[in-house]
Formats: C-alpha cells, structure tokens, sequence
C-alpha cells in the first residue's frame, strides 16, 4: 500500500502532464484550491505559476529545473512501472474529491489509461474523481448517480465493461439495455428534464458532460 501524503478536508487539485490552460487552473482552484501534482504536471504547474504541495510519480517526466524549484516540498517516487503516474497520485491522496487536469487534450494512450485507471479507482472505492478538460468533464458514475442539469443538455455514457441500467431524464432511456465498449455505447444522450437519475449494476461506465456543468457534476458527487 502506497504511503498517503496528500490528506485533505477539502477537495484536490491533481495536474498532469498533457495541456492544461490557465484558465482551467484558476476554474480547479475554485473548488479545490490544494494543488498535487503527477510527475511532469510538476512542471505544467510551475510554468503556471503555481507551486504543487506535492508531486507523485515514478519520475521519468519531471525536469531537473522542476525538481530543483521543489527542493523542500513533499515528493513520493514511485518506481514500479505496473501502473500509470495518474493511478500513483489518485491512491496517494485522501480528499473527498479531486478534480484532475492535464489529462485529456493530449495523447490518446495516455487518456485511455486514464479512463481505465478512472473506473479502477472507483471499483476500489477511491474517493470521486472528475477530469477536468477543454470541453468536457468525465467521471466514473457511482452505482446510483442523481443530476440536476439542463433539459436538452448532452449527456454521454461509455461503458468500459458491460454495465446494465436504468435512467430517469433522459431522452433515450437505457432501461433493459446491456452497455459494453465492443457493442451499444450510450455516447450523444441527452435529458428531457431537470432531474436525471441513474442506476448501473457495476463502477464500469464512464459519464460525460459539457465542462460548464462542471458544478452540478461536483455537487452530485
């Protein structure tokens, strides 16, 4: 079991390697003004101006310049090679939430294994997870999910393993309806009311909404 460094009452701010604009960064803080970060998110959040409270990773992306600004501060190198950067810092950190950045924009591998590390997490009973990117934001649902958004607002669903479920609020409800990456997805729904409600048999499936709902995402959660 890795030792925990971040703890937290509050929710955390995880950076990543891949693109992360200003902007977002300021958006993060608002809800989670804690800032970790993984491996050569280091480095995005210098550049940012913005000093992680810790870094988390097996340290094959970090700069030396990075490290050398970091003298003092918390730093957990993580050698094993069995997992990625993103699944050091999420098991690394005791926070009622985080809210990750960084780690869509970029490369495809490197988001795919965030998504899988993603709905790991939550299988594990990890504390929820929302990522943050340049127009969407993604989690892995709870079992039982209840949003409050938009009539007509979009509302994707992926599953990463077969999930079967039941829906209230959606156009095109998914009652009776087995989910799985290598058959019917449920990408491009949307609600017909204010109140969606969701309830899925495994942590498998992914959900994706517009970034502006970010709030209703983080009070749901």
């Amino acid at each position: 079991m890795n030792p925990l460094i971040v703890e937290s009452s509050a929710p955390v701010t995880l950076i990543a390697g891949g693109p992360v604009m200003r902007a977002d960064l300021r958006l993060a803080q608002k809800h989670a003004p804690m800032v970790v970060a993984a491996d050569g998110g280091a480095d995005r959040a210098l550049a940012l101006g913005v000093r992680p409270a810790a870094v988390i990773g097996d340290f094959d992306s970090i700069s030396a310049a990075a490290k050398a600004q970091l003298q003092g501060a918390q730093m957990l190198h993580l050698a094993e090679q069995e997992t990625t950067d993103f699944d050091k810092a999420l098991r690394s950190i005791r926070a009622p939430m985080v809210l990750a950045l960084g780690v869509m924009g970029g490369r495809a591998d490197h988001a795919l294994a965030v998504l899988s590390g993603l709905v790991r997490h939550r299988a594990n009973g990890g504390a929820p997870c929302v990522l943050l990117g340049p127009k969407d934001v993604v989690f892995a649902a709870p079992r039982h999910l209840r949003l409050r958004l938009p009539v007509g607002e979009r509302l994707s669903l992926f599953p990463l393993a077969p999930v079967r479920g039941q829906s209230r609020g959606l156009r095109w409800p998914i009652d009776g309806l087995v989910l799985a990456p290598d058959g019917r997805i449920g990408t491009s729904n949307c609600t017909d009311a204010r109140d969606v409600e969701l309830t899925f048999d495994s942590d498998a499936m992914l959900v994706i909404l517009p970034r502006k709902c970010l709030g209703a995402v983080l009070r749901a959660l």
